[in-house]
């Protein structure tokens, strides 16, 4: 005999029902906002319960065939999926427990349909795929760009197909006299479709999974002291803009200021700590030049970094004695071949941008 206590908690329809009608209200609300939280919470509490009732109730059985499985009870082999899709948007603190505990709900569901034989051939090759891959599953695992591409456009296509039979065979089930073959192509139907996304939700997971393993691993690997990331010569040289012998090493540790014998080994000055608070707060936000630019042309010059000259092309041509007339007769011939020859090769003959 029932007691009241259970004869008061919903049943496995109405809990499914609550949670699909959730479902579609979860769409319209803001992800940010609580209500989307609560709400996502609320979905999975439904669902997690239908798991209990329906292991209660020991409605599936490996031992059963497709056909043994009353119509009604058909729509609870998504349980698992649409569980592990709530899991999937959620993001706490714990994200990693959340895709692991999505990813052993989405290999449960599989492995429940592909006992009953609800899994085609193309999704059954993906499905063996998987279990050999479980951390590093990809939907499309070859590199070819072309293959890629045709499995994206086939899947993309099937879901498209999919999606049109589920919303027609919804609009049949409506109708006042609908038949049992129906409402049963109707869930058969909506379990196609989720196995069809099912895999991209597994592909999904393993990448991020593989991202959050990597991110876990960087804090345990010791970090380098800051003597260590650079290396030193024996007489203290260091590339570091900020070491110990610099004058940004000032006040670090490491960084002598006189010899033994009191020499100045580097130039210092002389502060309290309110000065040099006060000079790394006002200072400015990036490296400000050390010379001017006519100091730098002058010290590239020295050092022979500009080259000069080049011969008295640039320089002043004297002009001809008007006097001399030989000398005239040849600049006037100088010039006047000059002109010839701007006249038969005009500027930018040669450069002809690979036009032929």
């Amino acid at each position: 005999m029932a007691t009241a206590n259970e004869a008061s908690e919903p049943s496995l329809k109405e809990t499914y029902n609550e949670a699909k009608l959730r479902q579609t209200q979860l769409d319209s609300l803001d992800p940010r906002s609580s209500s989307y939280k609560d709400t996502l919470q609320s979905i999975i509490d439904n669902f997690e319960r239908c798991r209990q009732l329906i292991r209660q109730l020991a409605l599936f059985s490996p031992n059963e065939e497709v056909e043994d499985i009353a119509t009604q009870d058909l729509q609870y082999l998504t349980v698992d999926y649409n569980l592990a899709e709530m899991k999937i948007k959620t993001y706490s603190e714990d994200r990693l427990s959340s895709l692991q505990a999505s990813l052993a709900l989405l290999e449960s569901f599989l492995t429940q349909l592909d006992n009953y034989g609800l899994l085609d051939s193309s999704n059954h090759k993906l499905y063996e795929r998987f279990l050999e891959q479980r951390h590093g599953f990809r939907i499309v695992s070859s590199s070819n760009p072309e293959e890629k591409r045709k499995i994206k456009i086939t899947r993309f296509q099937e879901e498209k197909a999919l999606k049109q039979k589920l919303e027609y065979l919804r609009g049949e089930s409506q109708k006042i006299n609908i038949d049992d073959d129906t409402i049963r192509n109707l869930y058969l139907a909506e379990i196609a479709l989720s196995v069809n996304r099912t895999f991209s939700s597994l592909d999904m997971i393993t990448q991020e999974l593989d991202i959050l393993s990597h991110m876990r691993q960087v804090p345990t690997q010791a970090s380098p002291s800051i003597d260590q990331r650079e290396p030193t010569r024996s007489d203290g040289y260091s590339e570091r803009l900020d070491g110990p012998m610099t004058m940004a090493g000032l006040g670090k540790k490491g960084g002598p200021l006189l010899s033994s014998s009191g020499k100045p080994l580097q130039p210092f000055t002389l502060t309290d700590k309110r000065t040099q608070l006060q000079q790394g707060v006002f200072r400015s936000g990036h490296n400000l030049p050390t010379m001017s630019i006519d100091e730098y042309l002058e010290e590239e010059r020295r050092r022979g970094g500009i080259i000069e000259g080049g011969g008295n092309a640039n320089a002043a041509q004297p002009e001809p004695d008007e006097d001399n007339m030989d000398e005239v007769d040849a600049a006037t011939m100088k010039a006047r071949q000059w002109d010839e020859f701007v006249e038969a090769n005009p500027k930018g003959a040669g450069n002809r941008l690979n036009r032929g």
